[in-house]
């Protein structure tokens, strides 16, 4: 196997182990349903922490894409805002174990510094074409609406309709808009 494929192979195992509820997400276990040998991580990753970050990196990618998606499929800048923030609280739904990988910190996932800023530049540059500049308290009061929701959803804090984070999504964007014109 390639150097390139093996790092892919990795990941890819660790991702599987991972969305498998696997309690044993060691190197020697990557290695093993990599089908590769016990050392072949560590050509790689210095470590578990490592290989995780790598697992966590593929995830934020996997969500920028989704951003994108949503953002690309509306016209209107509050309805693209709204559909970002789903497409996020649904990447939490479908991926959970992912999910929460990537917000677990450095000491279960090693990440890059830039992990994650394709994600919130999408989100960032959305609410900049709704308040009309680039208003960083704007981004980061969007990001963590629809984290919180995210988070407070898979926790099973908040009832499980759909509808209703939509609503909330809705409230927030359309406030934000409406402080951005002078109306709020």
């Amino acid at each position: 196997m390639q150097e390139a494929g093996l790092r892919a192979a990795l990941i890819q195992a660790a991702l599987n182990l991972l969305e498998g509820d696997e309690a044993d997400i060691s190197l020697r276990a990557v290695a093993r349903a990599a089908g590769v040998s016990a050392m072949a991580p560590y050509r790689h990753f210095a470590d578990k922490a490592a290989l995780l970050g790598a697992v966590a990196d593929r995830g934020f990618s996997e969500l920028a894409d989704r951003l994108r998606t949503a953002d690309a499929e509306r016209t209107d800048p509050v309805a693209a805002l709204v559909a970002q923030g789903m497409a996020y609280i649904d990447m939490a739904f479908d991926r959970p174990a992912l999910f929460r990988l990537m917000f677990a910190g450095a000491r279960l996932a090693t990440t890059d510094v830039d992990c994650g800023t394709a994600a919130y530049a999408v989100l960032a540059k959305r609410v900049a074409t709704i308040t009309g500049d680039d208003r960083p308290h704007a981004a980061v009061a969007a990001w963590g609406i629809v984290h919180g929701l995210a988070m407070l959803s898979l926790a099973e804090r908040l009832p499980p309709d759909r509808a209703e984070r939509e609503s909330v999504l809705t409230l927030f964007a359309t406030g934000l808009c409406r402080s951005s014109d002078g109306k709020g």
